[in-house]
């Protein structure tokens, strides 16, 4: 079969030809892939940056997708551990990874919001209890993640949505999505702190894409800015786009309520991640979030790697 194929971290995929993969054991089937979505993760576990990678090559990349069986069930399903990757012609997918969609359900959709849009509703579902009314900041509310994150927490109950992010554009883009207010993280460290003092102080949640430098400003900002310093702050961890360490003062954790927490494979089993899917997978097929996929076949895979997305945007490869 023909499939995207990693030979070095240096250098983006190609398409090639590799063995079509058999099932093995009750829970498995072979399915013809229809989307695979170019996601952060698949690009980190192509360049051999994620901290899963193992570092053997050559690989498939794609980390979900949706694909149909042959007795035409339509499946999401999230690759096995270790298993070939889903930007390929067909996949082996784990039913017990998977969830059936409705007939009629457009494979291309679920394949560009599921992954990034699955960050933030687990995050808000299993790892914090968010209450009706809450107040949440997004740190990095302006990658693709950052913007269904907004979206979600909004749908699942939150009072208040503070966006912050550096591109102004997609800034813009978040108020329209249903951000309260943004915050511009361009600027000297203390006139961003202060913006952040002023615009979120008193929130309730922080789901952060960014830690690093980013985190290191926005947590004295906010803790010390607080009106009742004894109220929980619940920063769930995500993603580590500025950075992947931070200098945490201790003097932090003693002055307020901090609960620092992450999300992710390894901090959510994969039973709890699975069983989130179904309601996430319908809310997208509904149209309650905005997704934006931008098209590519398979073969074009050296060419998507590099292709610019518009704000909102995100690439999905289809093998046919």
């Amino acid at each position: 079969m023909r499939a995207a194929v990693v030979h070095s971290f240096d250098t983006p995929p190609r398409f090639d030809v590799v063995g079509t993969p058999e099932p093995h054991g009750e829970h498995e089937v072979l399915v013809d892939v229809l989307a695979a979505g170019l996601h952060p993760r698949v690009r980190s576990a192509a360049d051999g940056s994620h901290y899963t990678s193992d570092g053997v090559l050559p690989l498939v990349p794609g980390v979900d997708g949706v694909g149909r069986t042959a007795e035409g069930e339509l499946l999401y399903f999230v690759a096995a551990d270790g298993a070939p990757g889903t930007m390929a012609e067909r996949a082996v997918v784990d039913r017990r990874r998977s969830i059936t969609l409705p007939d009629g359900t457009d494979p291309v959709a679920v394949a560009a919001a599921m992954n990034p849009a699955m960050s933030s509703w687990v995050a808000l579902r299993r790892r914090v209890a968010l209450q009706p009314g809450a107040g949440v900041l997004v740190l990095g509310a302006t990658g693709n993640a950052g913007q269904l994150a907004v979206q979600i927490a909004r749908h699942l109950g939150a009072g208040r949505v503070v966006a912050a992010g550096r591109d102004g554009e997609r800034l813009g883009l978040v108020s329209r999505l249903g951000a309260d207010e943004t915050v511009s993280l361009v600027g000297e460290p203390k006139e961003v702190a202060d913006r952040l003092a002023a615009g979120a102080a008193d929130v309730d949640v922080v789901i952060d894409y960014l830690w690093g430098p980013a985190a290191e400003q926005a947590m004295p900002a906010l803790l010390t800015a607080r009106a009742e310093r004894g109220r929980t702050l619940s920063w769930i961890q995500i993603g580590s786009m500025a950075g992947a360490e931070i200098s945490l003062p201790s003097f932090l954790l003693r002055a307020a309520d901090l609960r620092i927490m992450g999300s992710g494979q390894g901090s959510v089993t994969t039973a709890g991640i699975v069983a989130e899917l179904p309601s996430l997978a319908a809310e997208i097929a509904s149209g309650s979030f905005a997704v934006d996929p931008l098209v590519l076949p398979l073969s074009e895979v050296e060419r998507a790697w590099s292709t610019p997305t518009a704000p909102g945007q995100r690439i999905v490869l289809a093998p046919r």
